[in-house]
């Protein structure tokens, strides 16, 4: 065998050795026996619904991977399902959200052979609709939850939700106007960086705003005014982050025979709950996110006996579950070589 093709095999077995380290890391966040006790106390209708709502909010989030794909190059499913688990999976080892996106260009091109420009164009228009979407959204449940949960709550979701919404106009004013960028980038990393505790990593958020060319400037602009685009993203978005969680949620409570009124107001507070993921505080916020959901619904009023459980199988089916059916495609890449080849400059 030539030493290229060594080489080649050990770079291989390199990158499946990191492959198996990080599936093992997030298969241990994961407290596997309880969630399968968790699981026996669920009927079996509702564990079939559970398992069949799951499934449709992941094929349609898939899809809203594809659809933007699709419109900056024809694209095959295939392709945009494997770019999406593995996106899903990087989120899931590294903190914040930001970081999974800040990867997506290389994935994508890897995956689907699109030019670096148009990977990036949609990785922009992807980040930014759903994080200023999320945001909204999350601003929303915090707006009907004011009076009932605790100020200190209270203002940790506003620090979360403000920073979607910085982060998607920051993406979207990336892509639509790159001069203007510098300077709204320096003003958020500045106050950003005067937060006490988490400063220092809600500063270099900003450095996961994926770098504009201005060929993949003009992919953006070209994808952000496509209805044909934005239209069923958006739908996506509302089923993936809104309906689905909204009704797993709904069932999960009413397997343990707690109510919740009014039901349109659960899957806004549970998008305020769950909007600390962009917080840069543990891989895929893991932790953070169920004890802040946790402390919502609590201070709603619902019993944390049942709350805890609730939120803990939420998050494996609609997350972790997800997240790991990435791991395999994500073995299939070489983020260094693809980092290497990117192109720079404007």
């Amino acid at each position: 065998m030539s030493d290229s093709g060594r080489r080649a095999r050990a770079v291989r077995a390199v990158q499946y050795l990191v492959g198996a380290l990080a599936l093992a890391w997030v298969v241990r966040q994961v407290e596997w026996e309880r969630a399968l006790s968790l699981l026996a106390d669920v009927s079996a209708g509702t564990a079939v619904a559970l398992v069949a709502v799951s499934a449709v909010g992941l094929v349609v989030s898939l899809y809203m991977w594809h659809v933007l794909l699709d419109s900056a190059a024809p694209t095959r499913f295939r392709d945009a399902v494997q770019t999406g688990l593995v996106v899903l999976f990087v989120n899931q080892l590294l903190p914040s959200r930001l970081s999974g996106r800040a990867v997506a260009p290389f994935v994508a091109h890897d995956r689907t052979g699109m030019p670096y420009a148009e990977a990036i164009a949609v990785s922009g228009v992807h980040t930014g609709l759903y994080a200023v979407l999320y945001g909204a959204t999350a601003l929303v449940g915090v707006a009907i939850g004011l009076g009932a949960l605790p100020t200190a709550l209270v203002l940790v979701l506003l620090l979360s939700t403000g920073l979607y919404l910085a982060a998607g106009t920051l993406v979207l004013l990336a892509g639509a106007h790159m001069r203007a960028l510098n300077r709204v980038t320096g003003a958020i990393d500045a106050v950003a960086r005067r937060v006490p505790v988490v400063g220092g990593r809600l500063g270099g958020l900003t450095e996961k705003i994926p770098e504009f060319t201005a060929d993949s400037a003009a992919a953006f602009r070209a994808l952000l005014s496509s209805p044909s685009a934005v239209a069923p993203y958006v739908a996506g978005y509302v089923v993936t982050v809104l309906v689905v969680p909204g009704v797993r949620i709904w069932l999960l409570f009413g397997s343990l025979g707690v109510s919740f009124e009014p039901l349109v107001a659960l899957p806004l507070y549970l998008v305020a709950a769950y909007s600390v993921t962009l917080l840069p505080l543990t891989p895929g916020s893991i932790g953070v996110s169920e004890a802040s959901a946790t402390a919502v619904f609590v201070a709603l009023g619902l019993p944390v006996e049942a709350v805890v459980p609730v939120v803990f199988l939420d998050r494996l089916l609609g997350s972790y579950l997800p997240a790991l059916a990435g791991w395999y495609p994500s073995l299939r890449i070489d983020f260094s070589d693809l980092a290497a080849n990117a192109p720079t400059g404007e």
